[in-house]
C-alpha cells in the first residue's frame, strides 16, 4: 500500500503545480494581480497620457506623464532608402512641442489607431512597459517620483513599411 501512495502523492503534486501554471486569464490580468493594483493603474495611466498627448494634440498630458529629464532615442524606418535611421534623440521639451502639433490635422490617427499597452513589471519605484501606437513601438522605463509615475526612458522604432 505504501508503494502506491508515493506515486499518487507525486501525481497530485504535479497536477497542482501544472494547474497553477495554466490560466485562461489574459496576461495583463495576471500581471495586474501580481503587482500593486494602484501602481499598475497609475503606470498604465502615465503611458495612456503619453500616447493620448500625441494622438489628441494635448501637450499637457506629456508634461503630466513624462519626467523633465526624459531620455528618448529611436529608430525611424525610411521607406525610400528601405533602412532605419537610428539614434534619433528627443528631449522632454521636444516631445511636448511635438505633441502640440503632431496630429493637429487629425489625419495621423483615428479611432482605430493602435494604442496597445503592455506592462511588464511594476515595483515600488520602477516599472517597464511597451506601447504599440500609430508610429511604431515604444519601450518605457518609468520611475515613481514624488509619489507620481513618470516616464524617464523611451526607446522606440517605427515599423518597416511593407510593399
Amino acid at each position: 500500500m505504501k508503494i502506491l501512495k508515493l506515486p499518487f502523492i507525486l501525481l497530485c503534486l504535479s497536477l497542482a503545480i501544472l494547474s497553477s501554471c495554466i490560466s485562461n486569464e489574459p496576461n495583463d490580468k495576471k500581471l495586474a494581480t501580481k503587482f500593486n493594483q494602484e501602481d499598475y493603474k497609475l503606470v498604465n495611466a502615465a503611458i495612456l497620457d503619453y500616447v493620448d498627448g500625441l494622438y489628441l494634440v494635448d501637450s499637457t498630458r506629456i508634461d503630466k506623464s513624462v519626467d523633465k529629464k526624459l531620455r528618448k532615442v529611436g529608430f525611424w524606418y525610411n521607406p525610400d532608402k528601405k533602412e532605419y535611421v537610428d539614434n534619433l534623440e528627443m528631449t522632454h521639451t521636444q516631445l511636448s512641442n511635438l505633441a502640440a502639433k503632431w496630429n493637429k490635422s487629425g489625419k495621423r490617427v483615428n479611432k482605430d489607431s493602435p494604442k496597445e499597452i503592455e506592462i511588464f513589471d511594476v515595483n515600488s519605484k520602477t516599472a517597464s512597459a511597451k506601447l504599440t501606437a500609430a508610429w511604431g513601438i515604444d519601450l518605457f522605463h518609468l520611475a515613481k517620483v514624488d509619489n507620481q509615475w513618470k516616464i524617464v526612458n523611451v526607446i522606440w522604432q517605427s515599423q518597416p513599411k511593407t510593399e
